[in-house]
């Protein structure tokens, strides 16, 4: 018998088994455990290694922006099709939707985010990004990669599949707000549950972070122009001096976050870009700034956003200047706080522990990043977390959106079955328990 003749035996025994126990609590290991780690085991066949590093270097060597992903889903599709998983194109200008599993409910979706970043990727390999100024330097290209990984572990244990499996290849999550658009275009409305993970090198290879509840922070831009009146520098009184308005504006927005909101509520307020004047001895016209806004619960948010047009607007006016902002909402659409449903933590702790050992997941704390994951979990109950790929052997890894970002590409099975077993066992979940068990989103 081959090994993945066994491992498949091996699944389906399992699952028989399962069905015949008491019905105890969904959320147990019970007749299940073993799930996470023969997937694992298959993710990790040669063959199967090898056939992923190759897809995950050609989308790295080959990055595309928000919504220009035309390269990287036709990829996506083309293996799709070698795998025999049928797929809705396009979804949200440029997104890959497909479908493993009985085509009935229940219905549980995996998501993985293809776009790269503008910028220059600094680190010097054989498969470096061939397209100047653009560069993989998130781990997109890994997520995507993990996603197909785990296309092709349920396609070839379809039949063991309670329902349905909704694979979710979506563009533009660096800004562009790709996951709303792919709500919007009411391909989810029937899915139970959603789960995403995203690589760190903050944990190490074979663990996993996540937390229940606020997990990350939802997050704005704003762009403002502050107009004056140019003028000679050494004669300021003939001028309105935009820059003196501006770096006014700049320290009272600091004033947001120290003397207006709770401390025990966490808020940030960044302004990360100042553009004005070309010339020493010149006072300019105008100036623009522009920047970040995060804050954990909807209430802090709006109440963030307010007050920055009112500080700069008002703060502005007492410089004799005026000035208009932009929150971008149609460029950089709002992301709102990312928030882990409390049961489908539970069961994430579970599976990944099945599969990794309970020691090997580390509970996080919050992170004031953000991620548009949260468009999900405002539809319907969905998780999101990490999975490490440090190899403490090797010298320290760089942060993620940095030129000199690395992916351990040792990580990939480990995110490729951690999908595939938290779908299976999702569905085996909703399968054996109640037929009214299910999982309510969180608010906040």
């Amino acid at each position: 018998m081959s090994f993945c003749k066994w491992v498949s035996f091996v699944l389906i025994i399992d699952l028989l088994n399962s069905c015949q126990i008491s019905s105890s609590s969904p959320l147990t290991s019970n007749g299940f455990s073993q799930i996470p780690r023969n997937f694992l085991a298959l993710a990790k066949r040669e063959d199967f290694f090898d056939w992923m590093v190759g897809i995950r270097r050609k989308i790295h060597e080959n990055p595309e922006l928000g919504y220009e992903e035309v390269e990287t889903s036709r990829l996506v599709r083309t293996e799709l099709e070698k795998m025999g998983v049928s797929y809705k194109y396009p979804v949200a200008l440029t997104g890959v939707i497909g479908y493993v599993g009985t085509g009935q409910a229940p219905f549980v979706a995996l998501r993985a985010d293809m776009d790269a970043l503008a910028m220059q990727e600094m680190v010097e390999w054989e498969h470096k990004s061939k397209v100047p100024g653009k560069m993989h330097a998130c781990g997109h290209d890994a997520h995507t990669t993990m996603l197909l990984g785990a296309a092709k572990l349920l396609k070839e244990h379809q039949d063991e599949l309670q329902g349905t499996v909704i694979l979710v290849f979506q563009p533009a999550e660096e800004g562009g707000g790709g996951a709303k658009k792919i709500v919007e275009a009411g391909v989810l409305e029937d899915v139970s549950a959603i789960f995403g993970l995203h690589v760190t090198n903050q944990l190490s290879l074979g663990q996993v972070s996540s937390r229940e509840g606020p997990l990350l922070a939802g997050s704005g831009f704003f762009e403002a122009k502050i107009s004056g009146k140019g003028g000679h520098a050494a004669l300021p009184q003939h001028a309105i001096d935009p820059i003196l308005a501006a770096s006014n504006v700049i320290v009272s927005l600091q004033h947001l976050v120290s003397r207006e909101a709770d401390p025990l509520d966490s808020q940030v307020v960044t302004v990360a870009k100042f553009e004005g004047g070309g010339a020493f001895n010149v006072i300019p016209d105008s100036v623009t700034i522009g920047g970040t806004f995060r804050a954990f619960s909807t209430k802090s948010f709006t109440q963030l956003k307010k007050r920055i047009e009112q500080v700069i607007t008002r703060q502005a006016s007492v410089h004799m200047c005026n000035a208009t902002v932009d929150f971008l909402k149609e460029e950089k659409p709002f992301f709102p706080p990312t928030v882990n449903n409390k049961d489908l933590h539970m069961f994430f702790k579970n599976v990944s522990g099945d599969m990794l050992g309970t020691e090997n997941y580390v509970e996080m704390q919050p992170l004031m990043g953000s991620e548009d994951f949260s468009f999900y979990q405002e539809a319907m109950p969905g998780h999101f977390s990490f999975v490490g790929m440090l190899d403490e052997a090797h010298s320290t890894m760089a942060s993620p959106h940095s030129p000199y970002f690395e992916v351990n590409e040792d990580l990939l099975p480990y995110g490729a079955s951690l999908h595939a077993s938290m779908a299976t066992r999702y569905l085996l979940d909703l399968k054996t328990s109640s037929p009214n068990k299910s999982y309510q989103k969180d608010e906040l």
